[in-house]
């Protein structure tokens, strides 16, 4: 088994996957891992690009999926101990990764972590944060946010009262990083494909709190972030629709009194579990477009 698998996503990320590839792959190839990259259908030039580093596996998608489902697809096929999902608007420092792997080796109750996420500028990203509550979704989710970005829910979910230059356990990470041991798709699953896009970071920790796991913050490993956030610089906007039914579908499965026909109590794995099948009837990748190396 290979030690590490990393998984990266593109959807129109022409701009940042060939920063992001540049730092990731000679990080992967001197550890003996493998770097995963699927393209989900991009109008630009995001698959030719990854399809130029020959050290790349790369897989495009015949159709568009959302993020939970892609990361899922390239979960299956992992082959590594550890499994990294990546965002492609990051760039890996020197050592992040070997950084991580002695983390969790030598924390064994630890099913997820991340680094610490930088903005460019090199000033420090409120990446681990407390689950969320109505309060913080209010702050947070709503018209109402324009006057609450500095107030104390929204603080408290952000953690901006705690010390981030320490590892630290924390409810969930942002999703742009998130490292898990392979066991955790056994006892706790992959990610709930029934998040398109958003909140999936938080489902899955709180998945991996409720079967007996820690989450942790690990900023002696970095990782730049460029932080598109696009749900959040327009408040009408596609992503924030999109933000917002992903919190309502969150709110049904942990926040709200069970109510028949309307709580969820199970996840989506449709892509997980097409992949696995086949994988297992036929001993090979599924009969997706993959890219050509050569």
């Amino acid at each position: 088994m290979l030690p590490l698998s990393v998984i990266t996503v593109t959807h129109n990320h022409a701009k940042y996957i060939g920063r992001c590839l540049d730092s990731l792959v000679p990080e992967v190839k001197r550890i003996g891992g493998e770097a995963i990259v699927i393209d989900n259908q991009s109008d630009d030039h995001s698959a030719a690009i990854a399809r130029s580093y020959p050290d790349v596996d790369l897989y495009i998608n015949s159709e568009r999926r959302g993020f939970s489902a892609n990361n899922n697809f390239g979960m299956a096929l992992a082959q590594g101990r550890y499994i990294l999902l990546l965002n492609p608007d990051t760039e890996v420092l020197p050592g992040t990764l070997e950084t991580l792997i002695h983390f969790m080796d030598t924390h064994p109750n630890v099913g997820m972590c991340s680094a610490q996420l930088l903005f460019p500028d090199g000033s420090i990203q409120p990446s681990p944060r407390r689950f969320p509550t109505w309060r913080s979704v209010i702050a947070r989710r709503t018209p109402m946010r324009i006057f609450l970005r500095q107030s104390s829910f929204n603080r408290h979910h952000l953690m901006l009262d705690v010390d981030r230059s320490q590892p630290q356990a924390v409810d969930w990470l942002l999703g742009a990083c998130l490292f898990i041991r392979r066991e955790i798709l056994e006892e706790v699953g992959p990610l709930d494909e029934g998040f398109f896009l958003y909140v999936e970071d938080i489902d899955w920790a709180r998945r991996i709190h409720q079967a007996g796991w820690q989450v942790y913050y690990v900023p002696t490993a970095q990782i730049i972030h460029h932080h598109l956030a696009v749900s959040d610089k327009r408040f009408f906007s596609y992503q924030m629709w999109l933000h917002l039914g992903s919190m309502i579908r969150y709110a049904r499965k942990y926040l709200l009194p069970a109510i028949p026909w309307f709580s969820i109590c199970g996840n989506q794995t449709t892509i997980w579990e097409l992949v696995k099948l086949v994988k297992t009837q036929k001993h090979q990748p599924p009969s997706v477009a993959q890219a050509s190396l050569n």
